[in-house]
């Protein structure tokens, strides 16, 4: 009954007039919870014309009090006779607008979260490399592209290798060429260069690390080109971090053309000179060339050496030869083992010698300069030899380590913008 009582205050309806010509079964007690419907149909004699059909069943009793089921309840008149709204049922749909607000918050919290990882320098807003795909800049001279470091790319010293930064290197020099629109058929050569199944090859690669980053690290690669002689090209690099804009590598290459066919170096065309030389930057390198040279090294005079070197299929690139990133893995293969866990590397020097082929087997050998096994807090210079056990010389290089995690002193360069 309480129950009832409550219902009856939320949601009342009003009873209908009796009807002189109906026939009922019970008394009216002034309630419908007294009434025994049977199949009976009354007509309300109010001037609205309410109508109640009703389909009745036998009246159960709660706590002792008979009480009539009806069921199949039709109000077909929608005028202000109806049931009166209540308090309740005129509130909104909370559920809707609560689902509405979180839709909005979801899709602030998105947008920030895409816009979180920006730099908060406003004066770097500009370089900002979201995709990492790399675009032009300084009045089309300079190609800069973004790069995070992976975790992946990190090695025990939880830091990128030398490997990657090569890496890093090479794939801004193709993308150079790319967005430039100078991409031809082959790997990074020109139109007018695929004509002639011309390609570049490097002679020679500097690279100079000031501090090495580490996962999570975005780092902002910078790459020109500039002349380098009657028939030579040379490339520039440097790698900052993207937060604070301090420098961390330097890098230097000297590029020459070889002929895919006969696999012999080649002058550059006059076409293709005309299609390179608009992006030649008149500037002095960004490092200082090393012009040292070197003492022989062979199995007498090296003080490690690795044998059984081979190439796997993927180290080959498009053009059928060993990447030059390849090397350097191959090159620290002989490094000492006491100098690679207490020293870093901070400089390297490649001089290319030859191509290395899929069917080549080498040999790696390097020796300390100027003091032998003895080291000290200045760092330790190595010299290194990668050739083919016949003895071909493949690459010879240059390394200098210094102890790990000094600190370094940031250069002054002269740079082309």
């Amino acid at each position: 009954m309480v129950a009832m009582a409550a219902t009856a205050s939320l949601f009342p309806v009003s009873s209908p007039q009796p009807d002189s010509g109906a026939k009922n079964s019970g008394n009216h007690k002034g309630g419908l919870g007294s009434v025994d419907l049977r199949g009976i149909k009354s007509k309300s004699t109010s001037s609205h014309g309410l109508q109640v059909k009703t389909n009745a069943q036998a009246p159960t009793k709660v706590n002792g009090t008979r009480v009539g089921v009806m069921d199949g309840l039709k109000n077909e008149d929608n005028s202000s006779s109806g049931a009166p709204r209540t308090f309740i049922n005129q509130l909104p749909d909370w559920s809707m607008l609560l689902a509405a607000i979180t839709t909005i918050f979801l899709a602030a919290e998105k947008q920030w979260m895409m816009l979180d990882w920006k730099t908060k320098r406003p004066d770097m807003l500009a370089d900002l490399d979201p995709f990492g795909l790399g675009r032009i800049v300084e009045d089309g001279f300079v190609f800069r592209q973004n790069f995070s470091i992976r975790s992946y790319e990190i090695g025990a010293d939880r830091t990128a290798s030398v490997e990657t930064l090569m890496n890093h290197l090479q794939e801004t020099a193709l993308n150079h060429v790319k967005n430039a629109g100078l991409l031809g058929d082959g790997f990074g050569s020109t139109p007018e260069m695929s004509k002639r199944n011309l390609f570049w090859v490097v002679t020679k690669m500097q690279v100079l690390v000031d501090r090495y980053p580490t996962w999570g690290d975005v780092v902002q690669v910078d790459t020109w080109v500039a002349a380098s002689g009657k028939n030579g090209m040379r490339r520039d690099w440097l790698i900052r971090d993207c937060k604070t804009g301090q420098i961390l590598t330097r890098a230097s290459s000297n590029w020459v053309m070889m002929n895919k066919v006969t696999r012999r170096l080649s002058k550059i065309p006059d076409e293709v000179r005309g299609e390179i030389e608009q992006y030649f930057v008149d500037m002095p390198p960004v490092v200082d060339e090393d012009n040292r040279k070197l003492p022989k090294l062979d199995e007498n005079t090296a003080d490690h050496v690795r044998n059984g070197l081979t190439p796997k299929w993927s180290d080959l690139d498009v053009n059928q030869h060993v990447n030059n990133v390849k090397y350097v893995g191959w090159i620290l293969e002989s490094a000492p083992k006491h100098v690679v866990e207490n020293y870093e590397l901070a400089s390297i020097t490649l001089e290319y010698r030859r191509e290395c082929m899929k069917d080549s087997v080498l040999q790696s050998l390097t020796s300390l300069l100027a003091g032998g096994e003895m080291m000290d807090s200045d760092g330790v210079d190595c010299q290194h030899l990668l050739r083919l056990e016949g003895g071909g010389e493949i690459v010879k290089g240059r390394t200098k380590w210094r102890p790990k995690n000094a600190e370094q002193i940031q250069p002054h360069l002269s740079l082309p913008y």
